[in-house]
């Protein structure tokens, strides 16, 4: 893909022709969006090492919202719902491998440790979710492993976006990514969103190395999560790129070790925290569930955590808006609705009620997507913030760092680019 097509797809301005060549080289090419390696000992206290939840200040955030009502599907490597922290939590799915098994076969256990980190309600020592109060929609497909083992459904992957669009669910996870571009896959994507559905996507591992953008995530229609620390710093295995729409923790996450469910493991991925921004988004829509999805996400962006010295007008090709903070809203009500038929990833009509929204008027879209566009702006740094967060993780920090200092929200020499991103056609 040469920069001048590449600049093209981000503003969603793709020639048919260009969209039907990549599709034929996608098929079957499909990488797993998981996390990295795992430490060689299980963690004996998986509950002990989830810190995002006291940084996040998830306690309190509890007391008004669970994601009671909010239904969230994943589309992983299945979800096992006999999991003690998810018994209870999963409805029921589909399997589109086209192998043995059902969507409650998880052959990784990756799916299922999303499905606890977005639902988990923590029973027999498991995890426990961002939004306990939310329930689980999974829908299986297959991984490269899997593809080279079986002979699979070529087609799963644009078939469960297309079932978790028609489904209940109000959000789709798919904390999975692959390096090639395809059509059909954008087109079913597209589909979701125009059904009012949120699609959070991770953005991909290999921030450190070859940082190609990954697909779903880097359509126009899927919100791409990057992965933070407890530094309150971008990861360094976190992809990044004018793709970017929003940060949330990604290191350190415990994650079941393999397919048998026996323990945890400390793990780090992109995947994490597109689990914990879905989880973020049902605490957000349960405290509101009159609203829309485009609502739902422009309050995302508004509330997120940014350092001190981010510039108005602009998104970070490492955080994008910023790092989830669900609790600045709940807590404190940050963020405006604004346009319920409006989407704050495209500034375009989509997705919204036709009538009787409850929000109050706001500006169509945020700032950031309203910003002039054309080539990045100066790179900038963000400063390390001496100001201590609220007690809803509010301030100036994303939130309060573990052992009481506060760090910048993103690495050193971390550019900014002015918002002319693939999200303003």
């Amino acid at each position: 893909m040469t920069p001048v097509m590449r600049q093209a797809h981000k503003r969603g301005t793709l020639h048919n022709a260009r969209r039907g060549l990549l599709g034929a080289l996608a098929a079957g090419a499909w990488l797993v969006g998981i996390s990295g390696t795992a430490t060689a000992a299980p963690i004996p206290d998986a509950q002990s090492e989830q810190w995002y939840l006291d940084a996040m200040h998830a306690e309190e955030i509890w007391k008004s919202a669970t994601g009671e009502g909010i239904k969230v599907a994943v589309i992983d490597s299945g979800v096992n719902p006999s999991v003690p922290s998810l018994q209870g939590q999963v409805l029921k799915g589909q399997d589109f491998t086209g192998v043995d098994g059902d969507e409650t076969d998880d052959y990784t256990g990756h799916g299922t440790t999303m499905a606890e980190l977005i639902a988990g309600t923590g029973k027999g020592g498991g995890l426990k979710g961002l939004a306990p109060g939310a329930k689980i929609i999974p829908y299986r497909v297959t991984d490269t492993d899997l593809q080279n083992k079986e002979k699979v459904n070529a087609f799963d992957k644009q078939q469960a976006i297309r079932a978790a669009a028609d489904s209940d669910a109000q959000i789709i996870n798919m904390s999975w990514g692959g390096e090639f571009y395809s059509s059909e896959e954008r087109d079913a994507v597209e589909y979701a969103q125009s059904k009012g559905k949120l699609f959070f996507a991770a953005a991909g591992n290999t921030g450190d190395g070859p940082n190609k953008e990954e697909y779903p995530a880097a359509y126009p229609e899927a919100i791409a999560v990057t992965g933070s620390g407890p530094d309150g710093k971008v990861a360094k295995f976190s992809q990044h790129g004018n793709f970017v729409d929003i940060a949330a923790p990604g290191a350190g996450i415990p994650s079941w070790c393999d397919e048998n469910f026996k323990s945890y493991c400390d793990r780090n991925g992109t995947s994490h925290a597109t689990a914990i921004a879905s989880a973020s988004a049902a605490l957000i829509w349960s405290k509101h569930p009159e609203w829309t999805g485009n609502q739902v996400l422009r309050v995302m962006f508004e509330s997120a955590g940014r350092g001190e010295g981010w510039k108005p007008g602009t998104v970070s090709n490492f955080l994008g808006h910023g790092i989830v903070r669900p609790g600045a809203h709940i807590n404190r009500g940050l963020g405006k609705p604004g346009a319920p038929d409006v989407s704050p990833l495209t500034n375009e009509k989509v997705g919204g009620a036709t009538s009787g929204s409850a929000a109050s008027p706001a500006p169509s879209a945020p700032a950031s997507s309203q910003a002039p566009k054309g080539k990045p702006g100066a790179d900038a740094v963000v400063a390390g913030s001496s100001e201590k967060a609220g007690a809803d993780g509010g301030g100036s920090t994303p939130w309060p760092v573990i052992g009481g200092a506060a760090a910048a929200v993103v690495v050193a020499g971390a550019a900014f680019a002015v918002a002319r991103r693939r999200r303003s056609a």
